[in-house]
Formats: structure tokens, sequence, C-alpha cells
């Protein structure tokens, strides 16, 4: 048998994918001189031998030679020295190990042939799942972390000024680290290391493009890293993206002046920099100190007081020129994403026209149980939303069949219908008339269905329960925008489903006899009286099945403006209790039980006495509760939700840096919604492809089973987690009762992870690194973003809103921000004042 035949097709395209990586590694390592031994097979080299030798001649011709990026940020740095008359010539690394690609720095961060690297700074693993690497600091701190150079932009007083001839005794010591820094991971393990400088170009967004008159804008940034933390660049290339070879043309932003806001930004990491002293850096004696100083800590009373008392700090160098420079004396991630996002910050500020905000969003789309069928109210016109105006909105993106029906082109699993269109669980169809004549498809599972009005309806399984439910979904959602907040603000809390919080359990009765009378009563009701307007009565009762859940919760909830003062006395009159199983017998019920709906729900004798957990048809019922916060004494508060109650399904568009620019009204095409009619809106862009979450909740096994479902996947970014192998593994399925609390996907990870060798590591959602003896409370990892991991979600969210707006395939789809979240909408001096509250859109 073949050697590769024991591994399956998407084990050996990563395989296959690795060599190449490495083949990539070798030829620049090569090329910058380095011998390479990451590999038996040195054919490749061999044929690339006399070009190599060709570079390595050029290079040593050009060895003062920068890429223009690189020589950008050099100009600068001499010409602010020495305007500030210090005499100090910098020079950034010139030899450095360019992230060409995307994925090289992972392989890099780790050994060739091991699956562990541990320095002074870091711990890191190769996993099963991905990697994790551990920094010498768990969490990033704030307290006396930001400091400025003087001689440029003015420096706020909860910042240290730092004296320029300061910062060039910074920049020279940052610049020339220690050798056992510089030593790359992949050949930490061989005899000969490769001490070298790893460098990263990013492009970064500064303001969203507003399609077909503004272009998006970007800043340039280089980030350079010693060898051994080249961690730190795999994460902010994951984050922002690869700007490619940063020495050839086509990557020159110079030459991109439609996309280049003539920024250019650096990052230094270096971590040595918190063994100098204040003395031999150059601050002045507590003596000499002025006030500032001497409140600031910039001075020294003793010879050998570390600068910044030994902790953590970044320093930055700015000016109006539009370069900024930021010196990062830590390695732990969270540092690094910062920066990036303060000098977005420093280029929006500059540029004008944008900004760069603390922002979290997401697109939410109301949904609701719909039970067994649901049949929609054909009004007269249906508002335009007719099935064959939906052919033509979506002309060239559908197959229209004979049967009247349409199959999406992208996505076979969405499914268009009319607007008459009945959906009928229990039969498993979805039926229709066309021509006089009855129409009909199979109702299955993981298919969508859209109404011509954008409202869509899929079957989805009880999560806690073996009964199933349609599910209906708004058209049109709301872009929920929390704006430029501070950490703790909620950004979170808004972005991400709330159904981890919602919670199961049984269905509980009182005197079962008497409450089902009430409920006998509210069904046979006559409410052909209801309404108001006489002619508008019908007499349709609560199990007909012409009404929905969603109808019947209406039929039943007082309106003073639709129903008379009998009626809404009779309804404030029912306890919320017998609504409740009014609710839940509508919701099971099936139209061939006629009248005898009640032999279909009892409950069990207990001690000769009727119990008080409700069954149906001998099972067990189970209703939703939601978990909001814990009480003191640490018991859960718990609400009862509505029986059509159904999390709004959410695509989350933002999470911590969002790039934002307002604009008239007229530079956007398509339809807005029409409750907003200001002039002028906001545009927002998520800056970031992979979000640095910190998943609290997944310790407690299966409360945070997104957390679970992403780190039981591959290709993982995780920090701060504990390295477990095999033999951990097979404790954890071995203890039963704690392992069933697991989500499934976190369960078949540690399986997998259990058939490995002690050599092969994994990491559960449940052990946070051990810190001090005490486990992480900063657990972090880096997310797909949702809406590019789960395209088809945003797929069906812009399906929806198009159908609804009456949008055709070649309008853009532009998502309001919800009007509760902009605060001050009902402020009623801004309506005396005529001021309004500006509409956002999120433009996919």
């Amino acid at each position: 048998m073949n050697s590769a035949d024991k591994y399956s097709f998407p084990e050996r395209r990563a395989i296959d994918k690795r060599q190449i990586t490495l083949q990539h590694i070798c030829l620049q390592l090569a090329s910058l001189g380095h011998r390479c031994q990451l590999s038996s097979d040195h054919g490749y080299l061999s044929v690339a031998d006399s070009l190599l030798k060709n570079y390595s001649a050029q290079r040593q011709l050009l060895a003062e030679y920068r890429c223009p990026a690189d020589q950008r940020i050099q100009t600068f740095l001499n010409e602010y020295l020495k305007r500030n008359n210090v005499d100090v010539e910098i020079k950034l690394p010139g030899e450095t190990f360019n992230l060409n690609e995307p994925g090289i720095a992972r392989e890099l961060s780790l050994p060739f042939d091991s699956n562990t690297y541990k320095s002074d700074l870091v711990e890191s693993y190769r996993l099963i799942q991905g990697v994790l690497h551990n920094p010498k600091n768990d969490r990033r701190t704030t307290s006396g972390v930001f400091h400025i150079v003087e001689g440029g932009l003015p420096i706020p007083s909860d910042k240290k000024a730092v004296p320029v001839n300061v910062y060039a005794n910074l920049l020279q010591v940052a610049l020339d680290p220690p050798t056992e820094l510089l030593s790359l991971p992949i050949a930490s393990e061989h005899e000969q290391p490769v001490d070298m400088w790893v460098s990263l170009l990013l492009r970064p967004i500064v303001r969203p493009e507003v399609e077909g008159v503004l272009p998006e804008k970007t800043l340039e940034t280089r980030f350079f890293a010693p060898g051994s933390l080249v961690s730190n660049l795999d994460f902010v290339e994951s984050i922002f993206g690869n700007g490619g070879d940063p020495f050839l043309t086509e990557n020159d932003a110079a030459l991109d002046i439609d996309h280049w806001t003539g920024h250019s930004g650096c990052v230094i990491l270096a971590p040595h920099l918190t063994k100098l002293s204040k003395k031999a850096l150059g601050l002045p004696h507590y003596d000499e100190a002025t006030e500032r100083q001497r409140d600031e800590g910039m001075c020294w009373k003793k010879d050998d007081e570390l600068y910044n008392e030994g902790g953590a700090f970044k320093v930055v160098c700015r000016d109006m020129n539009g370069v900024i420079v930021t010196i990062i004396a830590d390695n732990y991630f969270g540092y690094s994403k910062k920066e990036i996002k303060s000098q977005i910050s420093y280029s929006a500020n500059l540029f004008g026209g944008a900004e760069e905000e603390h922002s979290g969003g997401a697109l939410a789309f109301p949904r609701f149980n719909l039970g067994n069928y649901y049949l929609p109210k054909v009004e007269d016109d249906m508002s335009g939303h007719t099935f064959s105006r939906l052919c033509k909105q979506l002309a060239g993106g559908i197959s229209i069949k004979e049967e009247g029906y349409a199959v999406d082109n992208t996505y076979a699993d969405i499914i268009y219908i009319p607007e008459d269109a009945h959906v009928d669980m229990q039969q498993q169809n979805i039926s229709w008339r066309k021509d006089g004549k009855q129409q009909e498809i199979k109702l299955l599972v993981k298919y969508t269905y859209i109404y011509p009005s954008g409202f869509k309806v899929h079957m989805q399984k009880h999560p806690q329960a073996p009964s199933w439910r349609l599910i209906g979904t708004l058209g049109e959602g709301t872009f929920c925008h929390k704006p430029s907040t501070v950490s703790g603000g909620g950004k979170s809390e808004i972005s991400k489903s709330i159904q981890d919080s919602m919670i199961s359990g049984p269905v509980f009765i009182g005197d079962f006899e008497e409450n089902m009378n009430q409920v006998e009563a509210i069904i046979n009701y006559d409410y052909s009286k209801r309404r108001r307007q006489a002619s508008e009565n019908d007499d349709r009762n609560v199990l007909c099945t012409e009404r929905s859940l969603g109808s019947v919760i209406r039929l039943l909830t007082p309106s003073a403006d639709i129903y008379t003062d009998e009626y809404n006395e009779w309804l404030e009159s029912i306890p919320q209790h017998i609504l409740a199983l009014v609710y839940m017998i509508k919701r099971f019920y099936k139209p061939q039980w006629g009248q005898n709906w009640r032999k279909h729900f009892s409950v069990d004798e207990v001690n000769g006495y009727p119990g008080h957990e409700l069954k149906y048809d001998g099972r067990k019922l189970i209703t939703s509760y939601l978990r909001v916060g814990i009480r003191s004494n640490g018991t859960w508060r718990i609400y009862k939700l509505r029986q059509d109650f159904v999390a709004a399904t959410k695509v989350q568009t933002e999470d911590d840096i969002t790039a934002s620019t307002v604009v008239p009204i007229s530079y956007l095409e398509g339809e807005l919604n029409t409750r907003y009619n200001n002039p002028s809106i906001k545009l927002v862009k998520n800056c970031e492809n992979r979000l640095f979450q910190r998943p609290d909740d997944a310790i407690n096994r299966g409360l945070d089973k997104q957390t679970e479902l992403d780190l039981s996947e591959d290709g993982n970014f995780i920090s701060n987690f504990e390295p477990l192998n095999s033999e951990d593994a097979r404790e954890q399925v071995e203890d039963a009762i704690n392992f069933q609390n697991y989500s499934q996907p976190m369960q078949d990870m540690i399986r997998r992870a259990a058939e490995g060798t002690s050599n092969d590591y994994f990491v559960s959602s449940a052990h946070p690194r051990i810190v001090n003896g005490k486990p992480s409370a900063n657990v972090r990892y880096l997310q797909k973003r949702p809406d590019l991991a789960n395209p088809r979600n945003l797929y069906l969210a812009t399906a929806g809103t198009r159908l609804a707006r009456g949008l055709s395939l070649e309008q853009p789809v532009h998502f309001p921000v919800n009007a509760v979240l902009q605060g001050r909408r009902n402020n009623p001096e801004d309506k005396k004042a005529g001021i309004r509250p500006l509409a956002v859109y999120n433009p996919i």
C-alpha cells in the first residue's frame, strides 16, 4: 500500500501545502545565505543554485537599499532626530525574512520536526487543531504603558513624555536585540540556528469604499520582529492580511494613489528593552528633572532603576508628516493588535473624512417558531411582493422551474417559492396553485425557502427535544451597531447570539383538569366580534389551520386600537400560565385531531394524585428559558420564553476595529430604508479578518457551543490555554460524566486527540493555562469572522433584504442601524433644535 493512502484527502492536501511552504522557506533562507536543513530533499535547491548565488551577490551590493516603505520610515526617523538635535543615524533591519505570502509565519513559529518551542518569552505548541502560543505575560496592562516621544504632536496628560535623545537610545537598542532573541523557531533544534529579523507588510483599512464614488483607503504598516517572536507576525497577519512582498512594485503604496492614505506605520517588537536602566538611556536625575518627568517617573534616584520600572511599555513617535513608528517592549499579542488599531486611527485623523471606531455590530434578523405549518396571509396587492416580480429582481441569479418555484444558482439548497405557498411540516411538503393546478415540492431539512417578500422558512429540530418545528425569519434585518465604545461596553453582547444562554426544561401545570377547561374555553371562544371595525372581523379560532402560532399570539394579545374594550378586558383576565398552555397546544396541534385535542395531553399520576409535568402523547414536553445573570448566592436568574420565541439569527460584522466614513446620501445607489430621511449617512466596515475572542464562559463545558465548535476545527491560533496531550485526552474520554457535557464537536476532537501519541498536542475549551497557580482569566483565540466563515448566512441576509426592498441583483444592499442604539433619537431638545440622529449603514 502506498504510504500516502493512510491519509484522507484533506490530510494529504494539508501535507502537500506544508511541503510547498517549507520549500518556499528553504529557498528564501538559501537566498539569504543560510543552509537549509528543513528536509532531506534538496533537489530544487540544486536547480536554483546559480540563481541563488546571483541573488546573494546582488544582495551584498544593495546592502544599504531598503524597500520603498522602509525607506520612507527610515528617512522620517533620521529627519525627526536631526530636527530635534539628536545626532544619530538609524537604519532599519536590511536583511530580514520577508513574509511574502500568508501562512509562512505560522510554519516559522515552530520547529520543523518538533511540536514544541520554548523560550523565556513564549511557549509554543503545534496542535491537531492549529497552534498554541502562550506568551510570558497572559494579559495586556494599560497602566503606565503609553509613552510618546517629544518633539512631535502634543502629548496628552495621561501619557508619558519621552525625551528625543532617550527615544533614539531606545530605538538603537531595539534594533540590536540579543542573538537568542533573533533565533527562528523553525531551526531552533538544528546544529546551525538561523538568527535574523522577520518582517511583514500590512495594508489595514482606514476608510471604507463607497461603491462607484470613493475608493477604499488603506495605510501601509511595516512590522518587524526578532526571529523568535515570529508568532506575533502570524497573529497580526491572520487579522489584517498580508500586503505581499514590499520590494515588488505592485506592492508599493506610493504607486497606489487611489487606495493609499499617504501614511506609513512601523512597529518594532523589542521585549529586551524592559531590562534597560533609566540612567543608561539618558533620563535625567531626579534633581534635574522637570515636574512632569518626576510625576511620570521619567527620571532616577538610583543608578539601577529600570526604565518604566521594568514593566511592559510602548513608545510612539509621530508628527504631522504622516509616519508613525512604535516600539513595543512586550510580546503579548494584544499589544500588537492594538498598535495596528492605533495606527489606523492616526491615519484616519490625518486623512480626514474617516474614523477608526472601537465598535461592535451584527446584522440581526428576528425569527419565530411557526409551529407545524405556515400559510402566509396574502393581501390583495401583496405590496408588490409577487413571484413574478421576484423572478425579475433575481434574473440571472436563479433557475425558474415550470412548477412555479426557483432554485438559487449559487446555493442549490435555497429555494424561492410563490407568495401563497403553504408550508406543512406534517406532510413534509410545500404546496401552491399555479394556473388552477395544485403544485407541490418536498420540504427538506437544511434547505431554506424564501417568499417574494424576503421572509424565510426552514425546518429545524429543537436543540433539547425530539420535536421539529418551522422557523420563520424576517427578510429585512437590522444592523445593530455599538459605535465608539469603551472596553466592556457591550460590543460582544450585541454581536453574538443569545442561543447559548437559552436553556430548556419541563412544562409544569397546576390543576390539570381545571387548567385544561380554561384552555378549552379560550379555544372555543367566539372571535367574530372582537374588532372595533366590524368589517374586519373573522371567526377563525385558535386551532384553525389558517392561523399560525404567531397569529394566535397576536389574537390573544390586547390592543386598544384594534380590539373592543370588552374583548381586551377578557384577554387581560386570562392568566399568563394559561396563555402559555394555549400556545403550547397550538404548537403541537394537528388538523386530523379535530376537537379531540385534549386526549393528546396528560400528566402522570404520582402517589395517587395528578402530577404537574405536562406530557404530549406520552412524552415530556420541553419549553425554553433564558438565563440572565447570576444572583449573589450563585443561583441563576431564569425567565420563561414565549412559545414562539427563537433567538434572532445574527451575522456578526464588527468586533473591535471598524473603519467608518460619513457621506451625503446621494453618494449611495440602491434603495435605502425609508424610515431614515437623513441627508448624510455613516458607512462602516470591519478592519479585521479574524476576531481576537475571549471566551470567558467556555471553561464551563457545553455552555459556549460556538467556542467549542471553533476550537475543534483546524487552523486555529490559540493563546493562554493549557497544552494537553493524548494521555490527557484519553483521561477526559474515560471521565464519562464530565466528558458528555462537552458539545459534540469538542467531544469528537478530543476523541481524535486520544488516538495520537504523547507528542501530539491539543487544546480543550475547558482548560485555561495555569498562571501563578491559577487558571488564566484571559484565554484567547482568533475566530474566523462569521460573515466570512459562513458566506451562506450573509448571502441569505442579503437575498432576503434585496427582495424586501425590491432591489435587483445589480443594486447594492445597505443594512441600516437600529434606531434604538442611536441613544438620543427621542431626545425632545434635539427635536426642538432640528437635530436628527445619523443613519448608519453596513454596505454589503
